[in-house]
């Protein structure tokens, strides 16, 4: 059995606590929008939280990259890790870092074998819905014709966005709220295209393996009745051989019975 190599042993070990960083990111994001009224300090250390997060998928990538038998291929392979990391240093925004860490969390998530895809579509739909709610209200909150302005209003957005319903009681007023709208939506529509892929497989699936049991019968059947024949051609064959071997007795012929003369 080949053992793995280190890179392949890195990823497995620090899948865990990287996810668990992302969780921890996710809270420092969404406490200062939450919670907009709280100390300095308090939004001092989800700043500085965040940052480290960030770089500790920044020093994951590095390790990856040292690792790597081939670091040209792993640039060229990895090359959304590689811009999710270097995104946030271009305009040191929060939701620069935002959309980083979702495209860090994503790429190792999808590493892992032990995540089926529902539990990562579901994982995607509801990351999407709470980093896009949150996103929305810090851009819309503030803004002068804006409609959403709090928490619930931005979580009915963002459900009405991602299944592209879109009832328009609550809609971003603001160039990069509208951006926001607009990933949203298009991440709802290849969601929704994934998860009707997968039941749409799941059913094909199923029919082909009931398809697949119902011709292994029927090819059981047709070779039961072919050795059957076979059976019956050699019991036939090797009675003509008996019947025609010389002082092999003759078959008996039964008298018909007569009843008793009265």
């Amino acid at each position: 059995m080949k053992e793995p190599s280190l890179q392949a042993r890195w990823e497995r070990w620090s899948q865990t606590p990287l996810l668990i960083l992302a969780l921890g990111f996710a809270v420092a994001y969404a406490v200062p929008i939450v919670v907009p009224d709280a100390s300095p300090e308090v939004h001092r250390a989800c700043t500085h939280a965040e940052w480290v997060v960030w770089g500790a998928f920044a020093l994951d990538y590095l390790v990856r990259l040292a690792l790597a038998p081939d670091r040209r291929r792993f640039i060229r392979t990895h090359w959304l890790d590689l811009a999710a990391v270097v995104l946030p240093l271009v305009q040191p925004l929060r939701l620069l870092r935002l959309v980083a860490t979702l495209l860090l969390v994503g790429r190792r998530a999808r590493m892992a074998p032990q995540i089926r895809l529902t539990t990562y579509v579901a994982g995607a739909v509801v990351g999407l819905l709470m980093f896009g709610s949150l996103a929305v209200l810090s851009v819309e909150r503030d803004a002068p014709d804006g409609n959403i302005k709090n928490l619930g209003d931005a979580v009915w957005w963002s459900f009405t966005t991602m299944t592209t319903v879109g009832y328009g009681d609550h809609s971003p007023t603001t160039g990069l709220g509208r951006v926001l709208a607009v990933g949203l939506m298009l991440s709802g529509i290849a969601l929704l295209g994934v998860v009707t892929a997968n039941i749409a497989a799941w059913f094909i699936a199923r029919f082909e393996r009931d398809d697949q049991v119902e011709r292994l019968q029927l090819a059981a059947l047709q070779e039961l009745q072919t050795e059957v024949r076979a059976l019956r051609a050699e019991v036939a064959r090797l009675g003509g051989e008996a019947a025609g071997r010389p002082g092999a007795p003759a078959p008996r012929e039964v008298a018909p019975s007569s009843s008793p003369t009265p």
